[in-house]
């Protein structure tokens, strides 16, 4: 059933530390993502589009710097210190806050981008109306519609994962709602070769998530618990020892790109 006008978080999880940097605690569950959640060429083209001509860009909730353009000058606000640390030294320093209260004056940046942070926030609308605040342009979020977020055959596995996900994630409706009429929503493709490792970038590489290290770089794992990952990864590699898996899905293996549920959403 779809939701619709009303953005709904996940409850934070017992001992959750790191500031107030969402509902992970990036402290515990944040080392690799500078190295498995790169930005993948084929998504930054669309991010930097639908920045426009901004010349300069906050990047709210930026983590390791994912999708910031490398010409434009970008003001970066992090508030995990674990992320924070594994910002590369190329790029500019990031301010420790949070997307309810920018450190920023009114009109302070030509636009304001979020990718794939908003279902951490505490409050997504106090941080959609503080990016509009500051920006005299675009908002640009890059999220997934929970609608669509168990589309993907990992459902089959990790149920459990699937109901902590969707109830995440702002619907796409909420977010037009706040950011006004004059909203876009863009479908986003999936390469084959994704390097930014959510769980839809290995829609035709299943062998991947055996890996703890590539589940421990997607946040949703850490609301399933250690009984239920074990038995999706169980489930997972025994399929692929007998072939099931590739019966129903090794088509997937060879489609070069996968329309799944991530969305760029851009307020005018």
């Amino acid at each position: 059933m779809r939701r619709r006008g009303r953005v709904r978080t996940a409850p934070r999880p017992v001992g959750i530390g790191d500031g107030a940097a969402g509902d992970v605690d990036y402290g515990r569950h944040g080392a690799g993502y500078a190295t498995r959640r790169q930005s993948d060429p084929t998504i930054a083209v669309l991010v930097h589009q639908a920045l426009g001509g901004a010349r300069t860009v906050l990047n709210v909730g930026a983590g390791a710097g994912s999708y910031e353009p490398p010409d434009r000058t970008v003001v970066a606000v992090e508030p995990s210190e674990a992320m924070l640390a594994q910002r590369p030294a190329h790029l500019a320093p990031a301010i420790r806050a949070v997307a309810g209260a920018l450190p920023l004056a009114d009109r302070a940046v030509d636009a304001a981008m979020a990718t794939v942070t908003i279902h951490q926030w505490p409050d997504p609308v106090a941080g959609l109306r503080e990016m509009r605040r500051v920006a005299t342009g675009p908002v640009v979020i890059l999220t997934f519609d929970p609608d669509r977020v168990p589309d993907l055959w990992l459902s089959e596995y990790a149920p459990e994962l699937y109901t902590a996900e969707v109830a995440r994630y702002p619907s796409i409706d909420a977010l037009t709602a706040e950011l006004g009429p004059a909203t876009e929503v863009w479908t986003v493709p999936v390469p084959l070769l994704c390097p930014d490792g959510f769980t839809e970038a290995y829609y035709g590489r299943p062998e991947t998530f055996l890996d703890p290290a590539v589940r421990r770089s997607q946040s949703a794992w850490t609301f399933v618990s250690p009984e239920d990952e074990a038995g999706a990864v169980d489930g997972l590699a025994a399929d692929l020892r007998s072939g099931r898996w590739d019966e129903r899905h090794g088509h997937l293996r060879t489609q070069p790109y996968y329309d799944g549920a991530i969305r760029l959403v851009i307020g005018h």
